[in-house]
C-alpha cells in the first residue's frame, strides 16, 4: 500500500530554535521532539527546562550557547550546530525581550523619559537578532536550496498596546506605560520577513511571521479582567494554542505560503 501524504505532518525535520529556554521556546522544542524531529536549541543560558529535554531526548536535542545580538557569537556557534544538526530545514526566530510589569519604574515610565539603553537592548534582541540569525543560518538554508523560516511576532507589532489594560496601576498612583520599544521591534519583523520571502523565494526558502497574543502566566487579576473584556474568545492563550500554527508553518501544508503573517490572537486584532 502506498504511503499517504500528510501535508501537516512534521517529522524528520532539522529545527533550529532561538530563545529555546523561554516559556514558549521550551513548549515548541518538546512538541517538535515528540513529533520525531531533531531540535537544536539556542539560548544564552542552559535552563532547567533545557536540561530536562537533554535527559528526555538525548539523541535528538542539543543546546548551544549563543547571543542573537552578536553576529560573531552566532558564527562561532554555527560550526558546532552544523556538525550535529546539519543545515536546518526549519529556523524559528523565537528569542525576544520585553519589559515586564515588574520592571523598574524607568522601564515602564512615560515615553518621553524611556531610557535609550532600554530601547537599544530590546531592538537588539527582537529585531537585530532575527536579522543576524537570518544572515548566518538563513543564508546557509538558502545555499542548501530549501527551508522554512518562522519569525515570531506579536499583536503589539500590528496594533498599539491598549492602555486600558493597565488602568489598575494608575488607580494605585503608579505611573505605568507599556514601552514603545517592544512594539517598534515587533513591527519591524513583518517587512524583514516580506523582504526575505521575496529575496529567497528563488532559492527555495520560505519566510513567514507568526503573530501571537498574550499567554496566561498568573497575571494580576485586574489585568486579566481587563484583558478578557478585550478579547473575543474570552481567555488568554495557553502555550499549546500556538503549537498547531507553528507546526503548520514548518510543514509541507504551508509550502505555497511565504511573506505572510499568520495571526493567532483569539480575535484581538479583529476588533
Amino acid at each position: 500500500m502506498p504511503k499517504v501524504f500528510h501535508p501537516l505532518r512534521v517529522q524528520g525535520q532539522k529545527i533550529l530554535l532561538t530563545g529555546s529556554s523561554g516559556a514558549l521556546g521550551k513548549q515548541y522544542s518538546e512538541a517538535f521532539l515528540r513529533a520525531g524531529n531533531r531540535v537544536a536549541g539556542l539560548d544564552l543560558v542552559l535552563s532547567g527546562s533545557a536540561r530536562r529535554l537533554l535527559q528526555k531526548f538525548p539523541r535528538t536535542f542539543r543546546w548551544f550557547p549563543a547571543d542573537v545580538r552578536s553576529r560573531e557569537s552566532l558564527q562561532e556557534a554555527w560550526p558546532r550546530i552544523r556538525r550535529w544538526l546539519g543545515v536546518p530545514t526549519v529556523l524559528i526566530n523565537n528569542a525576544a525581550l520585553d519589559s515586564p510589569p515588574s520592571a523598574p519604574a524607568g522601564e515602564n515610565g512615560p515615553f518621553e523619559n524611556y531610557p535609550e539603553e532600554s530601547w537599544r537592548k530590546v531592538l537588539d534582541v527582537n529585531l537585530t537578532g532575527i536579522f543576524f540569525c537570518c544572515q548566518v543560518f538563513g543564508g546557509a538554508m538558502a545555499k542548501a536550496g530549501r527551508g522554512s523560516i518562522i519569525n515570531i511576532g506579536s499583536i503589539y507589532g500590528m496594533v498599539s498596546p491598549d492602555p486600558r489594560l493597565y488602568e489598575y496601576r494608575h488607580q494605585k498612583r503608579e505611573r505605568f506605560y507599556k514601552p514603545a520599544a517592544y512594539s517598534a521591534s515587533k513591527s519591524g519583523i513583518y517587512n524583514l520577513s516580506r523582504y526575505l520571502a521575496v529575496y529567497w523565494a528563488p532559492r527555495g526558502v520560505r519566510v513567514n511571521t507568526l503573530t501571537l497574543a498574550g499567554v496566561w502566566n498568573h497575571q494580576h487579576p485586574k489585568f486579566l479582567q481587563a484583558y478578557l473584556r478585550r478579547i473575543p474568545i474570552g481567555r488568554m492563550a495557553r502555550p499549546g494554542d500556538y503549537l498547531g500554527p507553528i507546526f503548520f508553518l514548518a510543514s509541507p501544508g504551508s509550502q505555497y505560503m511565504t511573506g505572510a503573517n499568520l495571526v493567532v490572537d483569539g480575535g484581538w486584532t479583529a476588533l
